[in-house]
């Protein structure tokens, strides 16, 4: 070949389009956990028009890029594992330890964030915390103008150097339902400190409820915007989880919207329709743990009315649970160090709500009042074994005539009802029980699981 040839040759070579690498996002990597009984999508970026092709366990799927992107859809399988996986394209991706399992989210505020490694008194929980059936993933704290496709992160096994930095409820939920279910259980920690549900909600969603809109406009003319916008979480912590299916998700958070509690009750249902809608997996079970008691009490308590709304969307909402935590909580420290047992009941509800099991899971939740005489008889579901005082006798309890003014009640238990009364109001007509920020009050199931706060002039 002559000088001019070889010159063409290599003209001709460079101007060739090459064959783009196969790219996966972060939540496809090795050591990941896929929902079981469900078509599980896979999916990633590559050349234009280039095959893709991906096997696992028997499946042989293909696509071809279009627009850079490509996906495929495996049919449901088993849990099981740990499998291999291969993709295909210009290069190969080799995993050797993927896991078939269950899949939750767990998302909120500080006091889902909070991690294993602050807690003093879990050192050895730490230590002992190597589970292979448990996988962990990390969402890196992210907020956006638009829904994101990709999360710069990666699985990572449950063990003492990773699970250090996890969410303790997340860690100490997943211990006991794989403990309990005996499948594969994928963690997915998406939460951050200080922010309102707003923000984990989609802000076109938002927008288009007339009891929420008014929030989105707060935000787009307040000094608020580029704080934790509408949507902002939304877009860069849940957005690029849709495409994967999970079996369902735990959420803590509330203490940032006390200062608008009234709204609440309209955002948190909100919340849960947005992520099923546009997760598309059906009405997954979605816990919500109630905000722990924390500072002084006051004449006014918009905590206990974010307790409410989320006591009343556990009601009205299909397939949410509720984790009480009156007894937990720590007045001085808005994050009560008492993670375990905030995991330990929701897994309880996980297991009753989201897998079928016939068990007591919540505490006591109030169901509906008679006015007898001078004295108000209350009747709650949940009662399990049988209702009790912890301690000598109940309290908590208030009562009110018809100008609403409340003072400390008698409280007894007469069977599976609390008989409540007081010398002052001789012709009641409500009561209310744990209505203070850090209520202090007591009553339980036999269970040991907390009674929710309520007030009869609500309802459910």
């Amino acid at each position: 070949m002559n000088l001019n040839w070889l010159v063409l040759a290599l003209v001709l070579l460079a101007a060739a389009p090459a064959a783009a690498e196969v790219k996966l996002p972060g939540l496809i990597s090795d050591g990941m956990v896929l929902q079981r009984g469900r078509n599980v999508r896979i999916w990633g970026w590559a050349g234009e028009g280039e095959k893709v092709t991906v096997k696992f366990r028997g499946q042989t799927l293909s696509d071809t890029a279009k627009d850079g992107r490509w996906s495929v859809s495996l049919k449901p399988m088993r849990a099981g594992g740990p499998f291999p996986m291969t993709i295909s394209g210009a290069n190969t991706i080799e995993f050797s330890n993927v896991l078939v399992g269950d899949v939750w989210v767990c998302s909120g505020q500080s006091n889902m964030q909070w991690p294993m490694g602050w807690l003093p008194d879990e050192k050895d929980e730490v230590e002992s915390s190597a589970n292979p059936r448990i996988r962990l993933f990390s969402v890196p704290h992210t907020q956006a103008e638009q829904p994101r496709d990709d999360i710069e992160s990666s699985w990572t096994p449950c063990d003492p150097q990773d699970v250090v930095d996890f969410s303790a409820v997340g860690y100490f939920f997943g211990r006991d339902l794989q403990k309990a279910v005996k499948v594969p259980i994928g963690l997915i920690d998406s939460s951050v400190g200080g922010t309102p549900a707003e923000a984990w909600t989609r802000e076109s969603y938002l927008d288009a409820a007339p009891d929420l809109k008014a929030i989105v406009y707060e935000y787009r003319e307040s000094a608020q915007q580029g704080s934790w916008q509408s949507g902002g979480l939304y877009n860069g912590m849940i957005a690029p989880l849709l495409p994967f299916p999970i079996k369902g998700a735990i959420w803590y958070q509330g203490e940032s919207n006390a200062r608008r509690p009234e709204t609440y009750e309209t955002l948190l249902p909100a919340l849960i329709r947005n992520w099923r809608e546009d997760w598309g997996v059906g009405e997954f079970a979605f816990l919500i743990v109630q905000i722990a008691p924390f500072g002084k009490n006051g004449k006014v308590s918009p905590w206990s009315v974010v307790r409410e709304a989320q006591m009343l969307t556990s009601l009205r909402t299909p397939r949410v649970g509720l984790v009480v935590t009156t007894d937990i909580g720590d007045r001085k420290n808005i994050h009560p160090l008492k993670k375990e047992p905030v995991g330990a009941r929701l897994a309880l509800a996980a297991r009753a709500i989201a897998y079928g099991e016939k068990l007591v899971y919540s505490g006591p939740i109030y169901k509906s009042m008679k006015v007898e005489g001078d004295k108000i008889a209350l009747r709650f579901n949940h009662v399990g074994g049988g209702l009790m005082a912890v301690g000598s006798v109940l309290r908590g309890f208030e009562i009110a005539g018809k100008e609403g003014q409340y003072v400390r009640a008698d409280a007894v238990i007469d069977g599976d009802r609390v008989i409540v009364s007081s010398e002052g109001v001789p012709r009641p007509v409500s009561v209310r029980y744990g209505w203070a920020q850090t209520p202090q009050c007591n009553l339980s199931n036999r269970e040991g699981l907390p009674a929710s706060p309520f007030r009869t002039d609500r309802g459910g």
